[in-house]
Formats: C-alpha cells, sequence, structure tokens
C-alpha cells in the first residue's frame, strides 16, 4: 500500500501546486501545464516501484542536451543569428515605441570634467547618495574618486510610503550627506545627476515625468506624470536644500558614461545580472525622427550621436533556437512574447531552464535517484546563483558542489557525485549558450553602429557638425559592462569575449575584420555614470 499512499500524497501536492498557480493570477490552462508536467506524473510511476521509469541513460540524455543547447552556437550559425538580430534592431531602429529609444544624452565625456558632483542611484533596494571627484581622464587611476557615499536600504516600509512621503524621505538622506562636514555649500543651487533604476518619460536631460515604478513602491501614488526634478527639489526645499536636477539616465547610460569618462573608445553600457541589457551610441540619422519625440530644434542642431537604450531583452522573436525547456518556460511565463531574448541570457532565467532540464531528467534518465527534490517541484526555485557555485567546483570529486546542491535541496534519495556532474554539465551548457548568444548580441549592435556611421557620413551636409569618428577607419571599441552573471559566473565573461573575438576576425567588412570589441569593468557604474552626466550637462550648459 505504502506506493499507493505515495502517489496519491504526489497527486494531492501537484494538485495543491496547480491551484496555488491558478490563485496567483495564472490561466486555468497554465495551471494545468504547470501540473501535467510535474516531475513525478501518476502515468510515469509504477504502482509497486518507488522510482519513475528509466527511458534512457544520463550520457544520452546529456548528449542531446548539448546538441540542443550548444550546436546552435557553433560555426555559421552564432553569425547567422547575429545577422538577423541585426535586422531586428535596424527595424525597430524606426518604429517600435518599447526599445531602441534615444536618450536626450548625446555627447559623451571628453575626460576633461572636472569637479566635485553630487550623484544619486535610486534602486529597488537601495538608494545612495554619493560626491564624486572627477579629475579629468589624465589622471591615470585616480580620474574618478568616490569623495564619499552613504547607502540606505529600501526597507518594505519604505516602499510603503506614498507620493511625496518617499521623496521627503529621500531629501532627508541627501541633506545628511550634502551636511557632512560642510562639504557642499548649500546656499547656491546644487546640481545633482541621478540614476533612476525605474520607468520614466524623459522629456528633457533633466526632466521626466514619472511613471509607475512597480516593485511594491508607492511613491508614485498621485504623482505620476508629474515632472521627477520637480518633486526632489520640492522635497529637498522643505530641508532648506536648494538642489537642481540636472540629468536623468538609467542603470546602462550610467555604465557606458562611467567608462567613457576614462576609455574614450567606450561606446557600449551591458548590464547582465538578474536581467539584461544594452546601451550605445549611435548616430542620430540611424532612429527614425518619430523616436524622438517633441524635442526642440536646439537638441538636433547640436546632436549628432545620441545614447540608445535598446532594451535588449526584448528582441529575438522567430530566431532564438529555441529548446522544449525553454518552450516549457514561456508556457508558464505571464508574458512570454514580450522579451525573448532576455529569457536566452539573463540570471532570473537561466537557473530556470536549468531546473526543467533537472525535472526531465529525473522522469527519464534516472537522475538524482528518478526522485525530484520537492523543493525543485515549484518554479525558479533554481536560484542561477547556486549553478555558478556548482560550475566554480573543478574538482574530481565535486564535493563543494554537492554540499551546496543538497544545502540548497534536499534529496529524498542522496545526491552522488555523478549527479551532480550531470547537473554541472547542464549548467555548462546553459551559460555557454547565454554567453554566446549575447557575444553575438554585442557584435551585432558594434557592426549596426558602424554602417549607421558610415550611413550618416553620407548624408551629412555642411551644416551638420563633423564626424566624432571616422567610419574608414578600423573601430577599436570598449563595451563597459557590470552585473551578476557577467561579473561572478565562472567562465562567462571569457566565453564571451572570445565568441565576440572570433566574430570580429570574421566579419565581412574588412574594415571591421580589422578592429576590436573588448569588454570591460565597470566600477561603481551607476554613481560614477550619474556624475559624469551631470558633469557633461554642466559643461555644455544644458542645466534645465
Amino acid at each position: 500500500m505504502r506506493p499507493l499512499v505515495s502517489a496519491m500524497t504526489t497527486f494531492r501536492k501537484s494538485l495543491l501546486a496547480a491551484l496555488k498557480s491558478f490563485l496567483r493570477g495564472k490561466s486555468f490552462l497554465q495551471a494545468l501545464l504547470a501540473f501535467w508536467i510535474s516531475p513525478r506524473k501518476l502515468k510515469d510511476q509504477h504502482v509497486s516501484a518507488t522510482t519513475t521509469k528509466t527511458l534512457r541513460s544520463l550520457a544520452e540524455f546529456l548528449k542531446e542536451a548539448e546538441t540542443l543547447l550548444l550546436s546552435p552556437t557553433e560555426g555559421d550559425k552564432l553569425r547567422i543569428f547575429s545577422s538577423d538580430l541585426k535586422a531586428q534592431f535596424r527595424e525597430r531602429l524606426q518604429t517600435h515605441p518599447e526599445c531602441m529609444l534615444p536618450s536626450f544624452n548625446h555627447l559623451l565625456p571628453t575626460g576633461k570634467e572636472i569637479g566635485q558632483y553630487l550623484a544619486l542611484d535610486v534602486g529597488g533596494s537601495t538608494l545612495r547618495v554619493a560626491l564624486v571627484q572627477l579629475r579629468g581622464r589624465e589622471a591615470e587611476g585616480r580620474g574618478c574618486e568616490i569623495v564619499r557615499m552613504i547607502s540606505f536600504k529600501i526597507t518594505p516600509d519604505i516602499k510603503r510610503l506614498e507620493g511625496m512621503a518617499f521623496f521627503d524621505w529621500m531629501a532627508m538622506r541627501i541633506y545628511d550627506v550634502i551636511h557632512k562636514d560642510g562639504v557642499v555649500n548649500t546656499e547656491d543651487p546644487i546640481p545633482m545627476g541621478l540614476a533612476w533604476s525605474f520607468p520614466v518619460e524623459q522629456v528633457s536631460l533633466g526632466g521626466g515625468l514619472l511613471m509607475g515604478m512597480g516593485k511594491g513602491f508607492l511613491a508614485t501614488n498621485g504623482l505620476l506624470g508629474q515632472d521627477l526634478g520637480e518633486i526632489i527639489k520640492l522635497a529637498c526645499e522643505k530641508r532648506g536644500l536648494n538642489v537642481q536636477l540636472a540629468s536623468i539616465i538609467n542603470d546602462s547610460t550610467a555604465t557606458l558614461l562611467s567608462q567613457a569618462y576614462t576609455h574614450a573608445e567606450t561606446r557600449f553600457g551591458l548590464i547582465l545580472g538578474t536581467g539584461t541589457n544594452i546601451a550605445v551610441h549611435l548616430p542620430v540619422s540611424a532612429l527614425s525622427r518619430f523616436k524622438y519625440g517633441a524635442r526642440p530644434k536646439s537638441w538636433f542642431d547640436s546632436a549628432n550621436h545620441v545614447i540608445v537604450n535598446t532594451e535588449l531583452g526584448m528582441f529575438g522573436h522567430d530566431i532564438l533556437p529555441m529548446t522544449r525547456w525553454d518552450a516549457l518556460l514561456n508556457a508558464s511565463h505571464p508574458r512570454p512574447e514580450f522579451q525573448p531574448l532576455e529569457h536566452f541570457l539573463s540570471g532570473y532565467y537561466l537557473g530556470e531552464i536549468c531546473r526543467l532540464a533537472i525535472v526531465e531528467a529525473v522522469e527519464t534518465a534516472g537522475l538524482l535517484g528518478g526522485e525530484l527534490p520537492p523543493s525543485l517541484m515549484d518554479p525558479y526555485s533554481l536560484d542561477t546563483e547556486l549553478l555558478s557555485r556548482i560550475e566554480a567546483d573543478t574538482s574530481s570529486t565535486l564535493e563543494k558542489a554537492l554540499v551546496a546542491f543538497t544545502s540548497a535541496h534536499s534529496c529524498p534519495i542522496p545526491a552522488t557525485p555523478t549527479d551532480i556532474s550531470v547537473i554541472r554539465t547542464l549548467a555548462s551548457f546553459i551559460s555557454r549558450r547565454s554567453a554566446a548568444l549575447l557575444g553575438a548580441a554585442v557584435f551585432s549592435l558594434w557592426e549596426l553602429r558602424h554602417e549607421t556611421a558610415l550611413e550618416q557620413a553620407c548624408e551629412d551636409d555642411e551644416e551638420k557638425p563633423a564626424a566624432e569618428e571616422d567610419p574608414t577607419t578600423p573601430p577599436h571599441t570598449k563595451v563597459a559592462f557590470t552585473g551578476s552573471v557577467i561579473e561572478h559566473y565562472p567562465g562567462y565573461l571569457a566565453r564571451c569575449q572570445k565568441h565576440i573575438a572570433t566574430l570580429v576576425t570574421g566579419a565581412e567588412n574588412p574594415i571591421l575584420a580589422a578592429g576590436s570589441i573588448d569588454l570591460v569593468p565597470a566600477v561603481e557604474s551607476s554613481i560614477i555614470g550619474a556624475a559624469v552626466a551631470l558633469g557633461c550637462a554642466l559643461a555644455e550648459g544644458q542645466t534645465a
């Protein structure tokens, strides 16, 4: 009777999980799908057995997984994907309202912006206020220095502050930093640079209309559509501070600017952590006028290039190398078509793809003795950070990886080094695919940037400013990067760089084939980038 009781218990647990999924807002069809792809389907169990039926060996499973996940990144397939992706980039430079979004930042730093700047970084969990000293590009190793920075945790209680109450809290924190040792004279207007990690409808370099923040924040209640700069100014005035928000940027733009200050060849800012995005410096003419909205003629008169927020994750429709595990992820995702490339690249999804593959290996190849850890029955229960620790263990015994996995997921049948080796191999396939596709995306944007620069050079008339770069010489470009996956996942950065180098040397255009793309880390990119954006704005006299 025990197997029957076990089967009935499994049925109840799976049905309960499906109902919970339904109550969370998923469709009934999605809830049923989650039930039927459960790793312990009753139809695959023998009433007289305690393990699932093994249909193939683990070696056979891994061989197929390698083919499915890695063959699309080999040979000319990655170059073909890059070309297809470039076509999507080009199309959406003209029409799409949610990606390829031009900022108001059109100048890269000269490296001569010098002074002390007040910078803010507002993220989902932390507010950081800093005083940043810019000493110039020639001050090698000391060009950017955070003189003082204080981080303030944005707790759930802070998130629940409604309307001006949240910005009053921000103003208090700004006051704390400014008045520390009397660093800044508050009698004169204090310009600020802001890195804002939430949606905003930017209307000028330092002005943006507040949009919903999500992530549990109530700060927009009663303030939607109002100018963010004016809101912060009003909150600071209550504390006796005369401030002026001179620049607003997002995290990918901040990453680009933070390195462009010290490395003049920087043209991209790459984020790859929980999510992914790229900012790129493109010719103004690469985008349709529709994309720019209502901007003053003076902006177009002075702008030759513009920093573009690509929203990279939104690309890849119909060209990504889908596996059945990717299809399962999409089937249970509330917006499967919104960010297809993000599902293949970012840390939020890599663990889930691996979990789905593990579920199948348990069912069909006897992984983990044919019994899935109960904790892995829940979607998104396998964290990418755990995969990185497993991949980091290169020992023959995989002892550290075994402890890491079993500490997070208790196994009904004790996991063996062979089990962990299989999981580690699956994780490697998935992370290697991500690194290859990201490399292709970077190369594709680099090619696009060069092509649009040539096109603009042909179209420029005498009234236009001179081109900032010579498109007839090989470009040697730096891509500033930040984010937990590209920074810390074992081997990820090196693999991505290798794929980029291979694509560059094989470029059809001989000018590009003689060029280079180097990934460079951007330390404290949000704060430094906000300060650099402010320095550029003040240098050009664009304070709003």
